[in-house]
């Protein structure tokens, strides 16, 4: 667990406050989906649900069978990813909302093999390829749609 946080969308409509059990390091994604909804590369930490309090107006997309993804009503920042199967209590939040977060670094990166030339990440952290991530993932189905 680390310290408490607050981060805010662009416009600080929709602030989200972070005090229980989270892991502020950073995992990257390069799926297809994520390139298209970040422009490029998907950044993430997870945070327990007990922990997070969304206050302002967010709008949820169900972006696949098993995850929905957030952003602001006013501004459209992206918020959160998350897994909507039954017994999920995380949430993948946006470390570019938090000002303290600036700092951290990765923890992994997934479908690397996908990355895109622009977006080749550096640094000692675990990597797994498409093939590799989706074997421990059965639930994903490829990664566009």
């Amino acid at each position: 667990m680390s310290a408490p946080m607050v981060g805010h969308c662009l416009c600080g409509a929709v602030v989200i406050s972070v005090a229980g059990p989270h892991d502020p390091r950073p995992g990257a994604c390069h799926c297809r989906m994520c390139q298209r909804w970040s422009g490029g590369l998907f950044l993430c930490f997870n945070a327990e649900a007990e922990g997070v309090k969304v206050e302002g107006p967010v709008t949820r997309y169900a972006s696949s069978a098993f995850a929905e993804r957030a952003f602001c009503s006013v501004c459209g920042s992206h918020l959160w990813m998350r897994n909507t199967n039954v017994g999920n209590t995380s949430y993948e939040l946006m470390p570019g909302l938090f000002d303290g977060e600036l700092t951290v670094p990765l923890r992994s990166e997934v479908y690397s093999d996908r990355a895109m030339a622009s977006v080749q990440l550096k640094g000692d952290h675990r990597r797994a390829t498409q093939a590799e991530y989706e074997q421990k993932n059965l639930f994903v189905k490829g990664d566009a749609p």
